[in-house]
């Protein structure tokens, strides 16, 4: 065992025992394995309105938004678009559901099985009777993990098609250029129109059920991952840790739900019987377990001791310590180009790089925080009067804000570079 994993462990312990965490007791999720943000993806598959429907009622789906996209020449509308003369144009948009959607419940992989189940992706510029190319079946992707998905499920499908006599799937799959969204009478059209209809084209072929599917943890046999032990029946202390702390998490220890029975090849210590429970595992070995929901303040203390263990890092973040001036992340961050820094365990954006100045101070110097991003705290501490600032999705101390010693009289928001991390501009 590595020196920096026994430490690793040892601070998991000191921070268990202070939480008074039973590390002998817990349960888990559905297996959906959740990425770190909200997400959205443009999705067609003929007429719009059943379509935004069926996404809406998905679990993990935050909105789904019917429009237009795909298209070039002309103003996208849907007089537009039905026009005679677009009929078999090319350039003509598609219809379209912008679905935004939590990816720590709901995973990509699993909302495009549902995709390609709800649709004949094997027509072209048409479903059932409705023709024209403003019915082709596309995925307009956001992010480059999205199209590898799209293009691997895609691959996937169509030998399961085939088996069935089905031809050649016809989805057109790229990045999102612009998204229109439809008139406000289309929005959410099947609620409005409750007479209405819009018939379903699916084939009737579906990929492996997801409890099967998804119930291979080979992913977390490598690196750090987080496990929440969800319950497979309503479990109001599951729904209130989602909803308070893990719907807004977006760091880079990857967040994964299972059920107790889904933790096969995992060695696992803690009993899994109670939901919620939450394991902290590296390389398919738990390091320490907490039963029971978690609140903000224990969930990122117990995350901080597990991704930075004793470190200068953890220190700053749950100590108020101060790094040294001019130290190593100073120096990585001090020039890096256009981008933002962000919460080095929550993920959530805290200073833009447009906003930031040199000092002098051997400290990152900023002008503002992102807008709501920060909180303030009266800070005594040395015989001094400062204003402290802390991450709000987190907690963690990030520095202390000094009135009036930024350019042009802005105030100096002076910040420890150890709990940044930094994502450049696209």
């Amino acid at each position: 065992m590595s020196n920096s994993l026994k430490k690793t462990l040892l601070t998991a312990v000191v921070v268990v025992n202070s939480l008074n965490v039973n590390a002998t007791d817990m349960p888990m999720p559905k297996p959906e394995q959740a990425s770190m943000h909200v997400k959205t993806l443009v999705l067609g598959s003929g007429c719009f309105w059943g379509a935004e429907k069926r996404y809406e009622a998905m679990r993990g789906v935050i909105d789904a938004e019917s429009g237009y996209a795909d298209g070039t020449g002309f103003k996208a509308s849907y007089q537009e678009i039905i026009k005679r003369s677009r009929r078999f144009d090319e350039r003509n948009f598609a219809e379209v559901v912008k679905v935004t959607y939590n990816a720590n419940i709901l995973t990509t992989d699993t909302l495009l099985q549902r995709y390609f189940e709800s649709h004949d992706p094997t027509q072209k510029n048409r479903q059932g009777n409705d023709i024209g190319t403003q019915y082709r079946s596309t995925i307009l992707f956001s992010e480059q993990t999205q199209r590898d998905i799209a293009f691997d499920l895609k691959a996937q499908y169509q030998i399961l098609l085939s088996a069935k006599g089905y031809s050649d799937i016809k989805t057109i799959i790229k990045p999102l250029k612009k998204f229109y969204p439809a008139e406000e009478y289309h929005q959410n059209y099947l609620v409005k129109n409750p007479k209405g209809y819009c018939p379903d084209h699916s084939t009737g072929v579906v990929f492996k059920p997801v409890n099967t599917q998804e119930k291979n943890n080979d992913v977390l046999l490598s690196g750090k991952h987080i496990v929440v032990i969800d319950s497979k029946n309503y479990c109001p202390y599951c729904e209130k840790l989602k909803k308070t702390v893990l719907n807004d998490y977006q760091g880079d220890v990857r967040l994964h739900f299972r059920y107790a029975d889904e933790l096969h090849n995992l060695e696992i210590k803690s009993a899994t019987w109670a939901t919620p429970t939450i394991l902290f595992l590296e390389n398919g070995k738990e390091v320490f377990g907490h039963q029971g929901f978690m609140d903000k303040t224990r969930f990122y203390k117990a995350l901080g001791a597990f991704k930075l263990g004793d470190s200068e890092a953890y220190s700053v973040a749950f100590q108020k310590g101060t790094q040294r001036p001019f130290c190593k992340e100073y120096d990585i961050f001090k020039n890096t180009p256009e981008g933002v820094f962000i919460d080095k365990l929550s993920g959530a954006s805290l200073f833009d790089t447009k906003d930031r100045f040199n000092s002098g101070t051997g400290w990152l110097s900023f002008k503002y925080p992102v807008k709501g991003s920060v909180t303030y705290h009266e800070d005594t501490s040395f015989g001094m009067t400062r204003t402290e600032i802390r991450s709000k999705s987190s907690g963690i101390h990030l520095g202390h804000v000094f009135a009036n010693e930024g350019p042009n009289g802005t105030d100096r928001y002076c910040i420890n570079a150890t709990v940044l991390d930094f994502v450049a501009a696209q």
